[in-house]
């Protein structure tokens, strides 16, 4: 394990506190970073997420996703986690938080705007950042993507339903651009990249095929860590006038979301565990659970109830609290691979 891997959590703790200070002494450049995107999707976001993401790919061996398929156990429970539990326990969350608990600090039409929110980032599973954390696991690359691939298409179809059915809304508009650009930028393309990079290294196939791939994804390492610090950086940076100006707010957002965030992992870590699952289809299995494709989430939040709205504020937290407390979970994961069969 290299310097940058063995104190990741350091180096990304120093990425949320330069990002606030950035973000606060510079805001003109955050601000105008913040402008290169397009439907949602900030593009020099995207290209640091593709940097975390492209090695995983490499390693995707398209003669042994026909075995995923043989081992359904893992993609079941992803599907049940999904679209069955993790959208009605975060609306659940936010309505008994924000109706009951926090009722006296905040405003009815505040508290739905932020329960809508949460409901928006319950809603949509993870497309991108699963890739990282399945990575940082030792997660089965193949099994991952037809977890991420399948995912993708139910989203097309129930997305809008249950969000509907969830908001109490009937004119949810799905922003396809937004869901079909990022399902591009952060899978097909570098999966196409992953394989075109495979084939180049294994073009003479040799006894030391295995080990070429494995160099060159040493080398790859410590960008995509690089990569992830970066985005943590720019991700604290987009919001750190709010982080100073509302913290009360934030903090109140940010307990329901935790309380969710971690009990769907042990949900579905556990029931992986009770399925003797082997543990890099379990970790994946948690994670893609457990984080949220925020893209989609906050596209929604600003269609349906503005840029400045509660909902949008929500969604906004939902992502600054995903990466570090993702980062515990993929620590713990790693320290209870023994709990599971390899």
């Amino acid at each position: 394990m290299g310097l940058f891997e063995r104190y990741l959590s350091v180096w990304v703790a120093l990425g949320i506190l330069a990002g606030v200070l950035l973000g606060n002494l510079f805001p003109p450049i955050f601000q105008w970073i913040a402008s290169l995107e397009y439907a949602s999707v900030n593009f020099v976001v995207a290209v640091l997420i593709w940097v975390m993401i492209y090695p995983m790919m490499v390693q995707i061996d398209f003669s042994a996703i026909k075995d995923v398929g043989k081992k359904p156990k893992g993609i079941v429970l992803t599907l049940i986690v999904n679209w069955l539990i993790k959208p009605f326990t975060m609306a659940g969350l936010g309505w008994l938080f924000f109706t009951v608990f926090f009722a006296s600090w905040v405003d009815p039409q505040s508290a739905n705007e932020y329960i809508a929110g949460m409901i928006l980032l319950g809603v949509a599973p993870c497309t991108a950042m699963v890739f990282v954390w399945s990575q940082l696991t030792k997660g089965d690359p193949n099994y991952t993507l037809v977890q991420v691939s399948i995912n993708d298409v139910i989203m097309i179809f129930a997305f809008a339903p249950l969000t509907a059915l969830l908001l109490g809304v009937t004119d949810i508009i799905v922003p396809w651009q937004t869901l079909l650009l990022s399902v591009v930028l952060y899978v097909l393309l570098p999966l196409m990249a992953g394989v075109l990079t495979r084939r180049v290294l294994e073009a003479h196939r040799s006894d030391h095929n295995h080990d070429r791939i494995h160099d060159f994804l040493a080398v790859l390492k410590p960008f995509s860590i690089m990569g992830l610090i970066a985005t943590v950086v720019l991700l604290f940076g987009f919001q750190a006038e709010t982080i100073i100006d509302k913290p009360l707010i934030i903090g109140l957002i940010a307990i329901p979301l935790l309380i969710q965030t971690y009990g769907i992992f042990a949900l579905t870590y556990g029931a992986a565990k009770w399925l003797k699952l082997p543990h890099n289809v379990a970790a994946p299995a948690g994670f893609i659970g457990t984080s949220n494709f925020f893209e989609l989430a906050v596209a929604v939040a600003i269609s349906v109830f503005g840029l400045h709205s509660g909902a949008a504020l929500a969604t906004v937290v939902g992502v600054l609290v995903e990466v570090p407390v993702m980062l515990s979970l993929v620590y713990f994961a790693n320290r209870t691979r023994h709990w599971f069969p390899q």
